[in-house]
């Protein structure tokens, strides 16, 4: 059997076999200090697919690091089949100053597919575009919701892609919420180039949730098995298929004030029922929040203090509320029941 040919990346060569960090230039900072994106090459002895894992292209979206460096670690990734390219911090510059944004003030998800010669977040959307993801066959990147917001895990994909809505129920996240391409995202582009990409949302900007974690790691091992990177032993089928969600709203403000949830992710709400009360500080007066339809709370705002206007609960629709109970009891249970996870050991 011939052995496989190296796979380059940034001038560099890594061996069948073998796995490495390479570091692509980027920029240099004010101060000299340079600046580069980080991919961990993961180069598999046997043939099979490319893939793509990355995080942190919001800078202020930590969970996602975390799920990468327990997925780096686990013993499976030494019998993958192909060859997998892990990124845990997409925009180290938003990392570095907990900033969801890049020095420019750019959303670095709103820059795609960028330019060699353009802003400093056209440079970066464009590297990582070029050198990672069109490397690739498939990829899934990793989110939170916003800082002072958490969200429920969450696999958003397009409605009418069969590929990556069958993956969505394979990954096994309690909701997958069907959602458009954006101008400029990485999921638009990639699209674009023939490259389908999973976007996994959960917990909140700068803040780990195990939880979350959890339920993306597996996610990702299962997707990384179904699509042949990963053997099939020691890797868990969901307990409970994954609630498709095609619709969803978020419920507002109506005055300022102080916030008071009465519901978090994951619960099922049905039309008219109390989800939050707003009051105002000096105890003058109340005002109730309540459910206009029926759906699932898959986000909320996290801040108790409210401006009129402002995003309290995000609520994806369902077909029935019974079946979305019973889902999410049976896929919380999993998670909450399996061991704290071991770096050591196979998911």
């Amino acid at each position: 059997m011939s052995r496989r040919p190296a796979f380059e990346i940034g001038g560099e060569r890594v061996a069948a076999g073998t796995r490495r960090t390479v570091n692509l230039p980027v920029s240099t900072l004010s101060d000299h200090t340079p600046v580069t994106l980080s991919a961990h090459v993961i180069h598999g002895r046997l043939d099979g697919p490319t893939f793509f894992v990355s995080a942190g292209i919001h800078g202020d979206e930590v969970i996602g690091v975390e799920i990468v460096r327990r997925l780096l670690r686990t013993k499976n990734l030494a019998r993958l089949r192909g060859t997998l390219i892990v990124v845990p911090i997409v925009n180290t510059f938003g990392f570095l100053n907990h900033s969801r944004y890049l020095p420019d003030r750019r959303d670095l998800n709103r820059s795609f597919p960028g330019s060699p010669n353009g802003s400093l977040a056209s440079r970066l959307a464009h590297i990582f575009l070029n050198e990672i993801v069109m490397r690739c066959t498939l990829g899934i990147d990793l989110h939170s919701a916003a800082i002072h917001r958490t969200n429920l895990p969450q696999v958003r994909v397009s409605a009418n892609n069969r590929r990556t809505m069958a993956l969505a129920h394979v990954f096994g996240a309690p909701v997958i919420l069907t959602s458009a391409l954006r101008d400029g995202s990485l999921r638009q582009e990639a699209k674009k180039a023939g490259v389908d990409v999973l976007l996994y949302e959960a917990g909140e900007g700068m803040r780990f949730d195990e939880f979350s974690v959890r339920a993306g790691l597996a996610g990702i091992l299962r997707v990384l098995k179904d699509v042949g990177l990963l053997p099939t032993a020691g890797i868990a089928r969901p307990k409970a298929k994954s609630l498709v969600c095609g619709d969803s709203h978020w419920l507002r403000a109506p005055a300022g004030g102080l916030l008071r949830m009465f519901k978090g992710e994951g619960d099922v709400v049905e039309v008219g029922d109390l989800v939050a009360a707003i009051s105002d500080p000096f105890g003058d007066g109340e005002i109730e929040v309540t459910a206009r339809h029926a759906g699932i709370i898959v986000g909320r705002a996290m801040m108790p203090v409210v401006h009129e206007g402002d995003a309290l609960l995000h609520v994806a629709a369902v077909v029935s509320s019974g079946v979305a109970e019973a889902a999410m009891d049976d896929l919380t249970t999993q998670l909450e029941e399996a061991p704290l996870f071991d770096e050591d050991e196979i998911i």
